[in-house]
């Protein structure tokens, strides 16, 4: 039996341009980029040089402080590129795709026959070890700590999210081969958490070596953060791993074939995407190569991830290599007279219910328009309307800027990365940036302890 877990906090953004649920494209990618900046706290150290081949699953950075923790080349074809940014800091390693889709094979054994330094050592050497991500902060897991358990969010409720019951629908064994590895990392168990309305006719409710539990509700009932609150809230001095579904079938399909294969379907959505559907991409893809869902339009934003917490990357950018999602808004770099005072606003989107178009149930074309300025912080409680989590966030959020390690750590900065607050982020009166503040306070809890 799974326990059933009920939020009622949080909010269900009523954006258009869903994905149909279709795969329209399946990309043979050109130019893929992996980028030093997707993984938190990593100082990398290149281990290639323009113009070298590359298979998929060669080395191309390392990490200084672990060493044996490399990330790999996606693509078979040449290294095209070293992006440096400000006193020659990493950003990106470009390959050129050859096409031949050639890759290292590795020799895997039966993830039954290893126990945790095996697994530890057969997930760092291949490349795959910084799809886990550790609590506190965000990072990529520390090889050396003991994790609590890993935790997995079956369920996707951010923004236009990906649907997993269609994503991955053909990787059921691929996810059951990744978690009996994941479970040789631990001594916690994994759990995995499904949505309680379709818990029954899911796929991955049959799925083995896992504890199951039920959500409902609105976003970020699909957090992975918020469902370890409601599950085994993280205490000082305890660690837990995360791991994205989607990455999980990656490791899977690497225990089952011995291939570093990164490809996933990912949905390219937003009210400004041609036709929102489903795409066939290899982690780090070109945004290019998925032009067609973008359009000739000008002035479009187009986001690697959702548009809560997703980054900007541009029509020349690439996806992320956590991200299974692709979002396109028009740039909201326009002004209107008299703004929130006039009385009707049918195509804007109120959560206070200050405009009438809450009365229709309907999706909103939205823009980037932040409709206002950064203003005072106001005491309300409009932040804790959209965390369900058993913290005070308005009191963090305010330790945070204050830089006080004691408060952060009675008021829950363990327990919260930028997903976690990105509803407050966006219903906040104040226009205030609450992602990059709770950023800070992790820089600094890391930089302090």
């Amino acid at each position: 039996m799974s326990d059933q877990i009920r939020l009622k906090k949080g909010l269900n953004l009523p954006i258009a341009g869903a994905a149909l649920c279709e795969v329209t494209a399946r990309v043979a990618p050109d130019l893929v980029a992996v980028k030093p900046t997707d993984f938190r706290g990593l100082v990398p150290r290149l281990l290639v040089k323009e113009g070298d081949s590359v298979k998929a699953g060669t080395p191309l950075f390392a990490d200084k402080k672990y060493t044996s923790m490399v990330f790999c080349s996606p693509v078979s074809g040449t290294v095209d590129a070293v992006i440096r940014g400000d006193k020659r800091k990493l950003l990106e390693v470009r390959v050129k795709a050859d096409g031949k889709n050639e890759a290292v094979q590795f020799d895997v054994p039966k993830a039954a026959s290893l126990d945790k330094k095996g697994m530890t050592e057969l997930l760092l050497q291949c490349g795959l070890w910084p799809c886990l991500k550790q609590r506190p902060f965000g990072t990529i897991a520390d090889p050396e700590a003991e994790p609590k358990a890993i935790f997995i969010s079956g369920m996707n409720t951010a923004p236009l999210g990906a649907d997993y019951e269609f994503t991955l629908k053909d990787d059921v064994a691929d996810i059951q081969a990744g978690i009996e590895a994941l479970g040789r990392l631990t001594k916690g168990g994994v759990h995995l958490s499904l949505c309680a309305d379709s818990f029954s006719g899911s796929a991955f409710s049959k799925l083995t070596g896992v504890t199951f539990h039920q959500f409902s509700g609105p976003h970020p009932a699909g957090n992975v953060g918020v469902q370890i609150n409601h599950i085994s809230p993280i205490n000082k001095g305890e660690v837990v791993w995360t791991v994205a579904l989607p990455l999980v079938a990656v490791i899977g399909r690497f225990m089952r074939k011995g291939v570093y294969d990164t490809r996933r379907i990912i949905a390219v959505t937003g009210p400004a995407a041609v036709k929102p559907a489903y795409a066939e991409v290899p982690a780090g893809v070109s945004m290019k190569q998925l032009a067609p869902f973008f359009g000739s339009a000008d002035e479009l934003r187009v986001i690697s991830g959702n548009v809560l917490t997703g980054e900007a990357v541009g029509r020349e950018g690439f996806l992320g290599f956590y991200d299974d999602q692709v979002s396109v808004l028009k740039e909201g770099n326009y002004y209107e007279m008299f703004g929130w005072i006039k009385p009707l606003r049918s195509k804007k989107f109120s959560v206070s219910y200050a405009y009438p178009a809450f009365l229709r149930r309907k999706k909103y074309r939205m823009d980037t328009n932040e409709n206002g300025g950064e203003r005072p912080f106001l005491m309300n409680d409009v932040y804790g309307k959209m965390l369900p989590m058993d913290i005070y966030p308005l009191y963090l959020f305010k330790a945070c800027l204050a830089g006080d390690l004691d408060k952060m750590e009675q008021l829950g900065i363990y327990e919260v990365i930028e997903e976690d607050v990105a509803l407050c982020e966006y219903v906040c009166p104040s226009k205030i940036e609450i992602q990059n503040i709770i950023r800070q306070g992790i820089e600094l809890m890391m930089k302090e302890m």
